[in-house]
């Protein structure tokens, strides 16, 4: 199937150095904002990358829970594929795409575990079945059938009954401490607005704001 004529035409306004802010956080949460108010499905949505244990790039789709200074924060099991990679490969990128909007943001840098009382904090403000969910799932690994996931719902949902459901301790939240945020904003003639923010580390306080040409 030839995808090649699929194509819409950007006609939505410019960006320029001008409108952005000299904190590229600050600048995301002005996008967020602007995509959450326009209806955006799951606006914290982004598409993680890691670096597979063959050196092969692996993608997925995953929920940011937390954006700050510091960085982007999202939860899984320690156990999964993406936490296995991130343990040998402590490094990621990111990209929030905001097509209802002609937008997308890159992210790249470090990554490193979140302190485990903000594991919990988090864990405990899930819904009681995401909660079960998160103990009853062997995620990445292979199972026979859907069975063996409903059946081991119910084993922990009666475990935990008239209790607290606490966090697995394989499951929590990973940071990504970007050195890189890339704004990108659909243009006419495809020749796309495309801003860098770039520092040496995370700890570095001031950022490079650079144009990029399409």
């Amino acid at each position: 199937m030839s995808l090649r004529d699929r194509r819409i035409q950007y006609e939505t306004a410019g960006l320029e150095r001008s409108d952005l802010h000299d904190n590229p956080f600050t600048q995301w949460h002005a996008w967020y904002d602007q995509a959450a108010e326009a209806g955006v499905t799951e606006p914290n949505a982004m598409t993680v990358s890691t670096i597979g244990l063959d050196g092969v790039p692996d993608s997925r789709i995953v929920l940011a829970r937390g954006v700050d200074n510091t960085g982007i924060v999202f939860y899984t099991n320690y156990a999964s594929e993406k936490s296995e990679q991130l343990q040998k490969n402590p490094v990621a990128s990111a990209v929030f795409a905001w097509l209802d909007l002609h937008r997308q943001v890159r992210v790249r840098g470090q990554v490193v575990q979140v302190p485990q009382q903000q594991s919990d904090e988090y864990f405990a403000s899930r819904p009681r079945e995401s909660q079960l969910g998160a103990w009853a799932s062997p995620q990445s690994q292979v199972i026979s059938d859907r069975s063996v996931l409903t059946e081991r719902l119910e084993q922990f949902r009666k475990q935990f009954e008239g209790s607290d459901v606490p966090r697995p301790p394989s499951w929590g939240g990973w940071l990504i401490a970007p050195t890189m945020f890339e704004f990108w904003q659909g243009r006419p003639s495809r020749l796309h607005d495309r801003f860098r923010y770039s520092r040496p580390n995370a700890s570095a306080a001031a950022w490079t704001i650079e144009r990029l040409a399409p």
